[in-house]
């Protein structure tokens, strides 16, 4: 019997680890087969909110941000590249840290038009893969492009401050449920797991809660 789930991925753009998890996740979905109908929803978390325009460069970025030396960033990112290839997620070489926030505007409206996660996925491919700037409306333009969404409706998404409120909100919304890190992963809207899990963990976690909310339907 196929059960439906619903999945809620709390993540930002600019995050390697959102990457590896989504990847991860949908490989366990894939396994699962029709055990489960998955319903995936992208929800927006800047990890650089008042990164400028311009951006900055990597390693001067995680050495304020975390007191990282450069060597110890450099085993970070061979690792990363390493999680990645296991899940079919290849990494490139990432030079800045850039502002997401009219990435996270553009995926809500592709939320509206039923292309949200292909827009996701091309947008992490984009910046991690190809070490594009996701901050530059030309670059977004070319993802909506290449998951078929108008062009010209989305660059009036990007030429104006639509969804700006509602990207605020959910920011707030998470930070009230106490989601500091990402990617943070809700199941069924009460099931939490964070960070980029190995696809055995997911389809562990996803078996664990389609069992229990089964058993709390024979119960109920």
């Amino acid at each position: 019997m196929t059960q439906p789930l619903r999945i809620d991925f709390i993540s930002d753009i600019a995050c390697p680890w959102c990457a590896i998890g989504l990847s991860s996740l949908q490989l366990a979905l894939s396994h699962l087969g029709d055990k489960v109908d998955a319903q995936i929803a992208v929800h927006p978390f800047e990890l650089n909110p008042d990164m400028a325009p311009e951006g900055k460069p990597i390693i001067e970025y995680l050495s304020e941000k975390y007191g990282r030396t450069p060597e110890q960033i450099a085993q970070t990112h061979a690792m990363i590249r390493e999680r990645g290839a296991e899940v079919g997620f290849i990494f490139g070489p990432r030079t800045h840290a850039y502002n997401t926030f009219d990435a996270h505007r553009l995926l809500h409206w592709a939320g509206l038009k039923g292309k949200q996660l292909p827009l996701k996925v091309a947008l992490l491919e984009a910046y991690h893969g190809e070490a594009k700037d996701p901050s530059r409306h030309d670059v977004l333009l070319d993802a909506a492009r290449s998951v078929g969404l108008d062009a010209d409706e989305a660059r009036a998404v990007l030429e104006s401050q639509d969804y700006a409120a509602e990207i605020r909100a959910a920011e707030r919304n998470n930070a009230a449920m106490g989601i500091q890190s990402v990617p943070s992963i809700i199941f069924n809207g009460r099931y939490l797991v964070t960070g980029g899990q190995p696809v055995e963990a997911f389809e562990q976690i996803i078996e664990q809660v389609l069992a229990k909310d089964e058993n709390d339907e024979k119960e109920a």
